[in-house]
């Protein structure tokens, strides 16, 4: 990966492609430049060929505020459409994080609030620092929440919890998202990255191929019937018992050995 960004900073070693957003000046405020930089990103991601692993974070004392408000909309012209930046940046990139063929690892430091939410709820593994909170604030401002929250959240913590998180516009510190089912691990803050990179060497060593079909039926999974995710759990694993990776993983079961797995 060489592309130059901006908003972003970008970091490819031994698999892990580190994705960091960047304004911390601003908290890591979306712009729509921020956007396409971090759609671009990911679009890398999945075509590059080496990744075996994704990890999103925030640069500075914020993982990501959400939209830059400072940033206006609309175009003079009568009231602005608060929707069409969804369209054409919030929500491209939530559905290119949903959809990454390798395992996406979220490293939440401080503010996951708005857009930011959501995007930092997308991974598969969450952690988050104690420092760090989880905010809906789009009620304090006369909107609705938006980037997948409405979907997502009453799945992760509950159709009462969400609705309060929404309506109330609190936030939601690390612990109790963690209580709630919302994110995997909470550490203290000094140990964020060095835990995301623990578990991203992890699964960077892992099968690949079957992660990501293993990511793509859980998402599906929650909007599909059991007859759905049967057949499609048929279908999976038939790609998946032609990899080399599972031929591998059977001889090293056979022959009492760690894996040696080549995300193939």
């Amino acid at each position: 990966m060489t592309a130059t960004y901006e908003q972003i900073s970008v970091e490819e070693a031994g698999g892990i492609v580190t994705v960091t957003i960047n304004r911390p000046e601003k908290l890591n405020a979306l712009t729509m430049q921020t956007l396409a930089e971090l759609t671009h990103a990911m679009d890398c991601v999945r075509d590059s060929g080496t990744a075996r692993v994704a990890v999103l974070t925030g640069a500075g004392r914020a993982f990501c505020s959400g939209a830059d408000l400072s940033a206006g909309g609309g175009d003079g012209d009568g009231p602005p459409d608060m929707g069409a930046g969804l369209e054409t940046g919030f929500n491209p990139l939530l559905e290119r994080l949903r959809r990454l063929p390798v395992p996406l690892i979220t490293a939440v430091n401080g503010a996951a609030a708005g857009g930011g939410c959501g995007y930092a709820l997308a991974g598969d593994i969450v952690i988050a620092a104690r420092s760090a909170y989880f905010l809906q604030p789009f009620a304090n401002i006369g909107l609705v929440p938006d980037v997948g929250a409405t979907w997502m959240l009453p799945r992760l913590a509950g159709k009462a919890r969400a609705t309060a998180m929404m309506m109330l516009g609190e936030r939601v510190s690390a612990e109790q998202a963690y209580e709630w089912g919302m994110i995997w691990q909470v550490v203290d803050d000094a140990a964020l990255m060095a835990t995301a990179r623990t578990f991203a060497d992890r699964l960077a060593a892992g099968p690949t191929v079957a992660y990501g079909l293993m990511r793509q039926a859980i998402i599906d999974g929650l909007s599909s019937t059991l007859g759905d995710s049967l057949a499609r759990e048929r279908r999976d694993q038939l790609i998946a018992g032609r990899t080399t990776d599972h031929a591998e993983g059977v001889a090293a079961f056979m022959q009492k050995r760690k894996p040696a797995f080549q995300g193939h």
